[in-house]
């Protein structure tokens, strides 16, 4: 194989990750000779102030990524909210595939994308951010000849996607966010000659297609996917199965993604809005319960009375009960966040 540059640098974060991204934009030179795709978790219909962010950061311009826009060098790129943000032929796509984790935009659509589109010209940068999102694409471009880089967890404000992607590839370029910028110059302007890498994988076609296209996961790979699962898509409520050879990654009929720690996560919420939505109910039973144990007593009712002073009781001590739990829970899951 011919000698080629690594000219484009995909770069996913979540919690944490601006301080990072700000840090990484300062270090890089006017001239760096690679385009740069930047996503980071948004809300649906978040706005997003990123792209201003990262062009005041430092001397290289930074925009919203365009549908159909080429990518050039020396630029960077930050996707769009409720979009992912995708390569092909050289240009921008951004499509509405389905979320990853929750997530569109998502670093894993992003990262597969550019592992299968530009081979070893990618070099995949893991920024702060919480779970795991970015770790399978990351292997996708370590396995097509691309390189990883990845933020050292000691310096990230959240440890768990640069964690979780170096328990996914081996990289000797684990490094503070601030000297990541050097690194990349430097990467960036050695040519190399890759190894030859094995065809990818139809399983990462496939995925590739559905965040491309938005097409079902059933037709892409009819027969083809794994085991049920057992758990049902949060977002859909619709079965999981297994995505080809990943025991620990999902997908339901419609697409939506899931790792097994972002699923984890996703039903602690659910389980946190069950939890929520019984102490409210709780709350309610009982201020009924209360004035109708009041008039009862004005009417002079004493048997109801009695009837609703209990049932008030009774869900008044279970939603303080339950109250209690959310309290101990919050404060137990907050103190492991900020835990070093």
């Amino acid at each position: 194989m011919s000698l080629v540059k690594r000219d484009l640098v995909v770069v996913g974060a979540s919690a944490g990750g601006i301080e990072a991204l700000r840090a990484l934009a300062a270090t890089l030179p006017p001239d760096f000779p690679a385009a740069v795709l930047v996503t980071v978790h948004l809300g649906i219909g978040a706005r997003s102030a990123l792209p201003l962010i990262l062009d005041r950061a430092g001397p290289l311009p930074a925009k919203s990524a365009e549908h159909g826009a080429d990518l050039a060098p020396g630029t960077i790129y930050v996707a769009s909210p409720d979009r992912h943000l995708l390569t092909a032929g050289g240009k921008i796509v951004l499509p509405r595939g389905p979320t990853e984790s929750g997530h569109r935009p998502a670093a894993n659509a992003m990262f597969r994308s550019a592992a299968l589109t530009e081979g070893p010209r990618v070099i995949g940068v893991v920024l702060s951010g919480m779970l795991d999102d970015g770790a399978a694409g990351l292997r996708a471009i370590v396995d097509r000849g691309g390189l990883a880089v990845v933020q050292d967890p000691a310096d990230a404000l959240f440890a768990g996607m640069p964690t979780n992607a170096l328990a996914e590839v081996e990289t000797e370029h684990v490094l503070p966010a601030a000297e990541i910028g050097a690194a990349l110059d430097k990467l960036a302007r050695t040519p190399v000659d890759p190894p030859p890498v094995a065809p990818p994988s139809d399983a990462l076609r496939a995925e590739d297609l559905i965040a491309r296209e938005g097409v079902d996961f059933q037709a892409v790979r009819p027969g083809e996917s794994g085991p049920a699962s057992g758990y049902t898509c949060p977002d859909r409520n619709g079965a999981l199965v297994a995505v080809g050879d990943a025991p620990e990654r999902y997908r339901c009929r419609i697409g939506h993604a899931w790792s097994a720690e972002a699923l984890l996560g996703a039903q602690d919420e659910e389980f946190e809005r069950a939890l929520s939505m019984a102490l409210r109910s709780l709350d309610e039973k009982a201020g009924l319960a209360r004035k109708l144990e009041r008039r009862s007593h004005d009417r002079g009712h004493g048997a109801l009375e009695e009837r609703y002073s209990r049932s008030a009781g009774e869900a008044a001590d279970a939603a303080k009960t339950l109250r209690r739990f959310l309290v101990d829970s919050v404060g137990a899951e907050t103190e492991e966040e900020v835990r070093p």
